[in-house]
């Protein structure tokens, strides 16, 4: 699956970037030089970004940071589960490691990844492959370490450091830090092979995985279809979402809206029916994520998420989250550990 696909990406993931180049001396203004994004987008929990966003702030920290040997590896290695929200919470709660890295490339849009990733099996080994060719050639070695230092460490943590690699492979020829890139993970990258890949054990792939949830899992496959979905920034629906996401909130009619765009509301609507939805369904499906994301992720009370979400009362929010995944709540956020 190509991570290539037009969708927002959620500020956390540029976060990680700040934050680490603050620790390397680079200040927040040098890394955001460009993007059209403020410090105060960058504490916002719910704001996303656009790839060219995140694509800029990545120029610029190659250009603050030269001197960082691997520095494309070591950045992937910050990124954890949690970056990653319901995407992360989805693959920790996967029955296998195997099964955890398939569902990551279904949704693979909902990472970091620049990276076309795919599996590959043979009667020893489970392989995951990356391909970085569709990545501008400037960036194109920075992003393909990058994305397989995230890897490296995602299989690490879900396994909670109970497999080790076979092998991390690379195509291209060995650069000056390859033995960084080995201090770094542990292992020594092959190069000049046929492939990018990060190389297990068959056998090691199909262990179970200490939090695996079956009910869990299917709860947050379907969220991640959701989110998938509603980051899409292509077409009027992308408008629309991008506008009740932002500036207009969950609270906004559609007649806000299609003034925001200069059209009538009746237009606006016609459209939406085009594209096969609705300005209702949108709202709803904002609504679903975002419940989903606080009750997650805050100790927010109930009656500040229904206002959150622009509801009149937590009841109206309790009926409508009950018909959303078949349980209050409160249910729903003890069994998300909050």
């Amino acid at each position: 699956m190509s991570a290539q696909t037009s969708v927002l990406h959620p500020v956390a993931i540029a976060q990680v970037m700040v934050n680490f180049a603050a620790r390397q001396g680079v200040d927040a203004e040098t890394c955001l030089l460009g993007t059209d994004m403020t410090a105060a987008q960058l504490r916002d929990a719910e704001a996303l970004i656009t790839r060219e966003q995140e694509m800029r702030l990545i120029e610029n920290l190659i250009l603050a940071l030269p001197q960082v040997p691997a520095l494309g590896f070591e950045l992937g290695l910050q990124y954890n589960v949690a970056t990653f929200g319901i995407w992360g919470f989805a693959l920790r709660t996967s029955r296998t490691l195997r099964e955890a890295l398939e569902r990551c490339l279904r949704y693979l849009p909902l990472s970091t990844a620049y990276c076309r990733f795919w599996s590959e099996t043979d009667e020893r080994e489970f392989a995951l492959c990356a391909d970085p060719g569709a990545i501008p050639q400037h960036l194109r070695q920075f992003l393909l370490e990058r994305d397989t230092g995230t890897a490296v460490n995602l299989v690490k943590e879900l396994s909670l450091s109970g497999i080790s690699l076979r092998g991390l492979e690379y195509a291209g020829p060995a650069p000056a830090h390859a033995a960084r890139i080995e201090a770094l993970c542990g292992i020594a990258p092959r190069y000049g092979g046929a492939r990018n890949a990060i190389v297990l054990r068959r056998e090691d792939a199909e262990i179970p995985l200490p939090m695996y949830d079956a009910n869990l899992a299917r709860l947050l496959e379907d969220q991640c279809r959701a989110q998938l979905k509603r980051r899409q920034v292509s077409g009027v629906t992308g408008q629309v979402r991008q506008l009740v996401l932002g500036p207009l909130g969950l609270v906004a009619s559609i007649e806000n809206v299609a003034q925001h765009l200069a059209v009538a509301p009746r237009s606006l609507r016609r459209k939406l029916e085009a594209e096969g939805t609705s300005f209702r369904d949108i709202v709803e499906d904002e609504r679903q994520q975002l419940a989903a994301q606080l009750l997650q992720g805050t100790q927010m009370k109930l009656d500040e998420i229904a206002l959150q979400l622009g509801y009149g009362d937590t009841a109206s929010f309790t009926r409508a989250f009950r018909r959303w995944f078949g349980q209050a709540p409160g249910e729903y956020r003890k069994l998300s550990g909050k």
